[in-house]
């Protein structure tokens, strides 16, 4: 059976003794479930009483899907009296003593710890869909593949399929791979529909029908946009920010404080002249004292008055407000101007959103890493569910928390901007 040249790419790490980690696809139709099932077909084939896994985010997608394309492969290649599959054990048994156990590999909230996978030993693992699990899940079966390792003088190999997600196989392996500091024990193979010559015309013409973020995603192969129809600030959107060449400085300047509660939190300071910010200084760790001497020295620089600083209230950022005798931003309190949302920040944030949506705000910025991290914060700011007085509600600083893995400081300083908008004229301007 002839190999797709991605594919071709592919198997090479999956051959070689370094490699433990491979993620291969990053767009639809490029034989991403062909190759893992090939892989596993081979392995059970060339190593008699071996133990293998196929896994998906649920069994039932699994069964549905890979498992066809497993039976299809199998049916071509004329090995389908060479094994037998038990629907109720989900497990294909090889004549040669080989298995493939299908598992389910979705976090259920009562078993955060995937202790459903017990004692299990594997000497590799195929998972399709990867995208689909949270990182953890990989992790774990990674760690499961010491089945008769020396015996059968084999490295432990996890090979994922994907789509383009801004999830962990975004962090892990796709950026990583981009900036040149993937470890040499993992790799990434982007796999896009045009390498696939084997696709009909009009599966590549129903991708390119699709949604702008699912057309770049699905056909395109692009990392950066994200498909949840809950988030508010698209790629674009983002891009212009920091691109803000329609912007002009106005004369009013404002001050924006994000105060550090604990652990990791940093402590960011915004200058803003009118919507454009012009500074940025973030503290990794600081006294009260040390931040409103900063703030103080920044006021003094651009001239701004207190009626003009804003700092985040909650917690110690009360004890700054005192010091600076600025305007306090409490995070929880009742919207303003009796519009309907949750609280402050949310209708901050969401508003804020809509501007940069709009073009209407944007931040100086030439540091890469700095505007990574924003970008992902801003694609963090997602809807939720509307309560049922029908408020709108945003997805709380502990979520996104578990989302990015730390907390969205430099966000909650851009978001405060908004707040001099709602104080100083009592309405927002926009209309959405």
């Amino acid at each position: 059976m002839k190999l797709l040249i991605k594919q071709e790419n592919a198997v090479h790490f999956l051959k070689d003794s370094q490699t433990k980690e491979i993620l291969y696809g990053g767009a639809a139709g490029g034989g991403k479930s062909a190759l893992g099932c090939l892989w596993l077909i081979e392995n059970c084939q060339r190593y008699k009483g071996s133990r293998w896994l196929m896994g998906r985010s649920k069994l039932k997608s699994l069964k549905e899907t890979t498992l066809n394309t497993f039976f299809e492969l199998t049916s071509l290649l004329n090995l389908g009296d060479q094994f037998t599959y038990n629907a109720q054990s989900n497990i294909i048994k090889w004549n040669n003593g080989s298995e493939i156990l299908l598992k389910d590999l979705f976090l259920y909230p009562s078993d955060p710890n995937f202790d459903s996978l017990g004692s299990l030993e594997i000497c590799g693992a195929f998972i399709d869909e990867c995208n689909q699990v949270v990182h953890k899940a990989w992790q774990i079966v990674l760690s499961r593949c010491r089945y008769k390792l020396n015996q059968f003088q084999i490295i432990p190999k996890v090979l994922g399929s994907c789509n383009p997600a801004k999830n962990w196989t975004y962090k892990e392996f796709y950026k990583k791979a981009k900036d040149g500091t993937l470890s040499n024990t993992k790799v990434f193979i982007q796999a896009l529909p045009t390498d696939n010559p084997h696709l009909p015309a009009s599966y590549l013409e129903s991708l390119l029908s699709l949604d702008k973020n699912s057309k770049q995603r699905l056909y395109f192969g692009e990392w950066e946009y994200d498909d949840d129809p809950s988030a508010l600030i698209d790629f674009d959107s983002i891009v212009d920010y920091f691109n803000p060449i329609h912007l002009v400085e106005e004369k009013e300047v404002y001050l924006t404080i994000d105060v550090a509660r604990q652990g990791r939190d940093k402590s960011v300071i915004r200058v803003w002249k009118g919507w454009l910010c012009i500074k940025r200084i973030s503290f990794d760790k600081n006294t009260i004292t040390e931040l409103a001497d900063s703030a103080r020295n920044l006021m003094a620089e651009y001239g701004i008055s207190r009626s003009r600083v804003v700092a985040d209230e909650d917690g110690v950022g009360g004890g700054l407000c005192d010091i600076l005798r600025c305007k306090g931003f409490l995070n929880g309190s009742k919207a303003l101007n009796g519009e309907n949302y949750d609280n402050l920040k949310n209708q901050c944030s969401h508003k804020m959103s809509m501007r940069i949506v709009n073009k209407q705000v944007g931040e100086i910025c030439r540091d890469k890493q700095i505007i990574d991290l924003i970008s992902e914060e801003m694609e963090a700011v997602k809807l939720v569910e509307m309560d049922k007085d029908g408020r709108v509600k945003l997805l709380r600083k502990d979520k996104v928390k578990e989302l990015i893995g730390r907390s969205p400081d430099d966000w909650d300083s851009i978001m405060m901007r908004y707040y001099f908008e709602l104080v100083n004229k009592g309405f927002s301007g926009l209309s959405f």
